[in-house]
């Protein structure tokens, strides 16, 4: 038998897991969106016509089904006219649901819960902000009320449909491991999907304000959904890495000002890409250049940057096509790329970042200049890291040793980005266990 060619293989098992979502959604009522948000007037699946003749066949009845859940959950990502005042106030929310596995044969035990709720963008503007809550069906023995983990996720893409909120109901979101470790201790889980990642408006992928104001205000707004046993007192601590990690340290360092009153222990954050020129120095011409990519959509969407001034035909198709594609698939479509073939000046993307308005762009998401943590911080970064070199984690640590932080640093070995993230987790959940046990960190800005 002739193997299949693997991009074709690639392609038909997208294509059935797409359709079985769409019609385990619809017809079992399961998947991530089981119910239509309040005020929302969409078909009941049942009234769509399914005899051959009425609707031409099997085919249409599918793109119709299709369709309609497309609707459906479009509307739970659309925002009101008026948002609340507060940040953290939740907009609206609707059960959810969460797989480990695309089959969908995996489901933690938890309940899940999808919720938009508002947040402030850099600007200081209101926006809204989607994501999921996930509480363990297990009574919490530890110590005091049950811990509440502002969980921020790794690079997912900037399209509306990578929102972890939407990969999380089908099964593809790779963050599985850690979230699973995290509930198993018997945390509660606020994932967001960061801004314009569901909601109206691009993405702002790095934009270091925007990615910590998300983090803070989807804790603020598990506690104020009225879940028994969650409220304002309860314990929380950050956890992030990579992209995460970088949203992860900009909620610990934002939140003493922009989020006094929460009850924070501490915050864990791995690989932070904390100076995006060192990190796009290290992107190019490698496997990840599409997350270079990503970068500059967001940067041009936190900092209104207009590509065509630095991007020629051939850097905007690619930017373009990396816009519509979720992490995995970018990786494949452009990988390697050598950036001086896509610039207007010939020069490197990095050399393009460190002038101009996007050097102005850049030097503000730069994590601890000027800002630090006041409470207990765990970085991780790998020597073998292949995304975020190592020494981009490091220098963050030592910008927040010398502004007085209590900084542990943990190095690993763990071989590439991917060995990195799993690497350093015991040494996450041992942290994350003794803030909420209230036991005392000892800083290792001594040695670093």
């Amino acid at each position: 038998m002739t193997p299949a060619h693997p991009a074709a293989a690639r392609k038909r098992l997208r294509l059935a897991l797409s359709c079985l979502a769409a019609s385990t959604l619809l017809l079992s009522g399961t998947g991530m969106a089981v119910a239509a948000p309040a005020g929302t007037s969409g078909a009941d699946p049942s009234s769509i016509e399914t005899s051959d003749a009425a609707s031409g066949g099997d085919v249409r009845r599918q793109d119709a089904l299709e369709q309609l859940a497309q609707t459906v959950d479009t509307d739970f990502y659309t925002p009101p006219a008026t948002l609340p005042t507060a940040n953290g106030s939740p907009v609206r929310s609707e059960s959810a649901d969460f797989f480990l596995d695309p089959i969908k044969l995996i489901r933690p035990a938890a309940t899940a819960t999808r919720i938009m709720y508002k947040s402030t963008d850099a600007n200081d503007q209101p926006m809204a902000v989607t994501g999921t809550v996930l509480v363990p069906r297990k009574e919490w023995s530890g110590m005091g009320p049950r811990p509440v983990i502002g969980y921020a996720v790794g690079t997912q893409g900037v399209a509306d449909k990578c929102a972890p909120s939407r990969q999380m109901g089908v099964g593809q979101e790779y963050e599985g491991p850690m979230i699973s470790a995290l509930l198993d201790a018997g945390y509660a889980l606020a994932i967001t999907d960061y801004e314009g990642l569901g909601t109206p408006g691009k993405h702002t992928y790095m934009g270091r304000a925007s990615q910590g104001h998300a983090v803070i205000d989807s804790v603020r707004a598990l506690q104020r959904l009225g879940l028994p046993g969650i409220g304002a007192r309860n314990p929380v601590a950050f956890v992030g890495y990579s992209q995460g990690g970088g949203a992860s340290a900009a909620a610990a360092e934002l939140a003493p000002r922009y989020a006094p009153g929460l009850n924070l222990k501490g915050a864990y954050a791995g690989a932070v890409p904390a100076d995006l020129v060192s990190v796009a120095r290290n992107l190019d011409r490698s496997l990840y250049t599409a997350f270079l990519m990503y970068a500059v959509s967001g940067l041009g969407a936190t900092a209104d940057l207009d590509p065509t001034g630095y991007l020629n035909a051939a850097g905007i198709e690619e930017l373009e096509g990396a816009e519509g594609d979720c992490t995995i698939e970018a990786l494949g479509k452009h990988a390697f790329l050598d950036t001086r073939n896509l610039t207007r000046s010939g020069e490197p993307l990095e050399t393009v970042m460190a002038a101009g308005a996007f050097k102005a762009a850049i030097a503000d998401q730069e994590i601890g200049n000027g800002r630090k943590p006041e409470v207990p911080v765990l970085l991780s970064h790998s020597l073998l890291d292949d995304v975020i070199p190592y020494k981009t984690g490091r220098d963050l640590a030592k910008r927040w040793c010398a502004q007085g932080a209590n900084v542990s640093w943990n190095t690993t070995a763990g071989p590439t980005h991917i060995g990195g993230y799993v690497a350093a987790m015991p040494a996450a959940m041992i942290f994350l266990k003794q803030r909420f046990e209230g036991k005392r960190q000892l800083s290792s800005c001594w040695r670093i």
